[in-house]
C-alpha cells in the first residue's frame, strides 16, 4: 500500500511489531537506490510477506554486482526495510519508515546508580592489596595470600563469565543490576564479621562474594550505553560507566593507607580501623543497592538509535546464546582484540596488585604514597578514558586511536619500569600518571570497538570475553610479576610485562576494522547485520530472495 505524502517518513511507534511487507534484505545498493514501482502484478524482485507476491527469485542480479546471494538462516542480514508488497514504495532515506527512537533523561540516572556501585566493588577489590604489608601483619598470613584477595577477582570471572552473559542476555539489564549490586552489599557485610586475626578465612570469603558481584558487573558499561544512550553519546556513556569502575580503584588506592595505617604494634587499634572502614563500605554499598531496586530500569520506552531500534524488532524467543558465542569466536578482528584487551588490562591489574610491593622495594615505609601513586595512576586514566571517549564519539577513528593509546601505553610502561629505581619518589608519581592515563584509558576503547566490530551480537557477551580473557591474563602476569619481583626485582617484573605489550601492539595492529554498528546509525547499506535472528520463520522464508537490477531500473 502507498504512503500518502503525509505520513512520509513516519516514525513506527515502539512495541509494535513492523509494517506489513517490510523484511531485512541483504543488498550493496547505496542508500536510496533500491525501489519497488508500484504495479498491479508481480514485480520483478519483489517477494512475499503475509501473503504479499512472490516472483522471479532466480532472476534477481544486478545490484550486488550481478551475483546473488542466497540468505542462509546463519548469515547476517541487512537491517534495511524494503517493502514488498504490490504498491508499495521505497523511497530514499528521507522517507524510508523507521522506528521512532528518543532519548530518556532517565539515561543518567541509570549511568550514574552503575557507576557508583561499580566504584564500591572496585574499591574492594584493591582494598587490600594497596597495604598488603598491614593485612598481612594482621592475619600473620603471606603476601601471596594477601595477593589472592585481589586475584580472587580475576578468578572468580573466568568460569561465572558464560551463565553470567546468558543471564544478562535472557534476564535482562535489570536483574543483572540487581544480583551485582546485592551481591556486592552482601560481601561487604560478610567481611565486616571478620575483624579477628584467626578469621582470614571469613574475609575471604566476604572477597568471593564481592568477586562474585564483579562478574555482574563489568560486562555492564558498554550494554548500557548501548541500550540507553544515543549515538553521538554512546562512547562517552560507555567511557562514563568504565570511569566508575576505576574511581573505585582510585579511592581504593587513597583510602585504606589512610583509614588503616600501619599500627601493627597495636593490635587492638589496627582492628578498629580496619572494622572502621569495612562498615563504611558496608553502609554504602546498602544504599546502593536499595536505589538500583528501585530506579535502576531495563530500557527507555522508546530506543535511542536505529541499530538498537533493528535489535529490538527482533524476536527475543529467536535468540541462541550458544550461537552468539559461536560468532564471536568466528570472528577474526574480536578475537586479535580479545587477545590485546586481556594483555593490556591483565598488565594494569598486575601492576595495580602489585604496586606496594614495588614502591616499597625501594622506597621503605611509603605505604602512603604507593596509594597516592595508585590514585595518580588511576586519576589519570579516568581523564584519558573520557578523553578517548569524547574522541571516539567525534571521530568513530576506533582502530586508530585504540593502536595508539596502546603504544602510548607501552612507551609509559617503558618509562615507568627503568624510573622506578632512581631515588626521586615524585619521578614516579609523574611517570604512574602518565602510565595510567593510555594504560586506564585504554579500558573502554577495548569496550566499544568490540561493540562496533561484532554488531548485532550482544554487547554483554562481547564485554563478559573480554573481560574474561582480562582476568585469566591478570592472573598470569600477577603470579609471572610476583614471582620475578620477590626472587629479583620491581625492574624484571616490569619489563616482563614490556615484552607482553609490544606484542598486543602487534595484533592490534592486524585488527581489520569494520565498524557495523556505526555503519547502520549513519544509514549505510552494504553492511551485513542480523535484523531477524538465525533460523527464524522468516529467515527461513526467504533464503533465496535477491533484489533484480530490473526493480532498480523501474524507478
Amino acid at each position: 500500500m502507498a504512503r500518502p505524502d503525509d505520513e512520509e517518513g513516519a516514525a513506527v511507534a515502539p512495541g509494535h511489531p513492523l509494517a506489513k511487507g517490510y523484511l531485512p534484505l541483504r543488498t550493496g545498493a547505496p542508500a536510496g537506490k533500491e525501489s519497488v514501482e508500484p504495479q498491479n502484478g508481480p514485480k520483478a524482485g519483489t517477494f512475499p510477506v503475509n501473503g504479499g507476491p512472490r516472483d522471479s527469485l532466480a532472476a534477481a542480479s544486478g545490484v550486488l554486482g550481478g551475483s546473488q546471494t542466497p540468505l542462509a538462516p546463519e548469515e547476517e542480514t541487512q537491517a534495511r526495510l524494503l517493502p514488498a508488497g504490490a504498491g508499495a514504495e521505497t523511497p530514499g532515506a528521507e522517507s524510508t519508515p523507521l522506528p521512532r527512537t528518543a532519548l530518556s533523561p532517565q539515561r543518567f540516572v541509570v549511568l550514574l546508580i552503575f557507576s557508583l556501585y561499580s566504584l564500591v566493588n572496585a574499591f574492594q577489590w584493591i582494598q587490600y592489596s594497596i597495604i598488603s604489608n598491614v593485612f598481612g601483619g594482621f592475619y600473620g598470613v603471606t603476601l601471596l595470600r594477601i595477593d589472592w584477595l585481589s586475584m580472587v577477582y580475576m578468578l572468580a570471572y573466568v568460569p561465572l563469565i558464560f551463565p553470567a552473559t546468558w543471564l544478562l542476555d535472557t534476564g535482562g539489564l535489570r536483574l543483572t543490576a540487581l544480583l551485582g549490586s546485592g551481591l556486592n552489599c552482601l560481601g561487604a557485610w560478610i567481611k565486616c564479621g571478620s575483624v579477628q586475626q584467626h578469621l582470614f578465612w571469613v574475609t575471604m570469603l566476604g572477597q568471593c562474594l564481592c568477586s562474585v558481584a564483579q562478574v555482574f558487573i563489568l560486562g555492564l558499561p558498554s550494554r548500557i550505553a548501548s541500550v540507553w544512550f544515543g549515538p553521538k553519546e554512546v562512547s562517552t556513556a560507555c567511557a562514563t560507566a568504565v570511569l566508575g569502575n576505576q574511581l573505585g580503584t582510585a579511592v581504593g588506592f587513597l583510602l585504606p593507607p589512610v583509614l588503616v595505617p600501619n599500627t601493627q604494634n597495636d593490635t587492638n587499634l589496627l582492628a578498629y580501623n580496619i572494622s572502621t572502614m569495612f562498615y563504611g563500605t558496608s553502609a554504602v554499598a546498602t544504599l546502593l543497592f536499595i536505589l538500583t531496586a528501585i530506579a535502576f530500569k531495563e530500557k527507555p520506552r522508546y530506543p535511542p538509535s536505529q541499530a538498537q531500534a533493528a535489535l529490538q524488532d527482533s524476536p527475543p524467543e529467536e535468540y541462541s546464546y550458544k550461537k552468539s558465542i559461536t560468532n564471536l569466536f568466528k570472528n577474526i578482528p574480536f578475537v586479535l582484540l580479545l587477545i590485546t584487551y586481556g594483555i593490556m588490562t591483565g598488565a594494569f591489574y598486575s601492576v595495580s596488585t602489585l604496586l606496594n610491593q614495588m614502591i616499597l622495594t625501594y622506597y621503605e615505609g611509603e605505604e602512603v604514597s604507593a596509594g597516592r601513586i595508585g590514585l595518580t595512576l588511576v586519576v589519570a586514566g579516568m581523564v584519558g578514558s573520557i578523553l578517548c571517549g569524547l574522541w571516539l564519539d567525534y571521530t568513530k577513528t576506533y582502530k586508530q586511536t585504540t593502536l595508539i593509546v596502546y603504544i602510548l601505553s607501552f612507551i609509559g610502561m617503558v618509562i615507568f619500569t627503568f624510573t622506578l629505581d632512581l631515588g626521586y619518589i615524585i619521578i614516579v608519581f609523574v611517570t604512574g600518571g602518565v602510565l595510567g592515563f593510555f594504560m586506564t584509558g585504554y579500558l573502554p576503547l577495548g569496550f566499544e570497538f568490540a561493540v562496533e566490530i561484532t554488531y548485532p551480537e550482544s554487547e554483554g557477551t562481547s564485554s563478559g570475553l573480554l573481560n574474561a580473557s582480562a582476568q585469566i591474563f591478570g592472573i598470569l602476569f600477577t603470579l609471572a610479576q610476583g614471582k620475578l619481583t620477590s626472587d629479583y626485582d620491581p625492574k624484571a617484573g616490569n619489563i616482563f610485562l614490556c615484552v607482553w605489550m609490544f606484542i598486543g601492539i602487534i595484533l592490534t595492529a592486524l585488527i581489520k576494522s569494520d565498524l557495523r554498528r556505526h555503519n547502520i546509525n549513519i544509514g549505510i547499506t552494504n553492511v551485513d547485520v542480523k535484523a531477524v535472528p538465525a533460523d527464524s520463520p522468516t529467515d527461513q522464508e526467504s533464503k533465496t530472495v535477491m533484489l533484480s537490477t530490473q526493480s532498480e531500473s523501474a524507478i
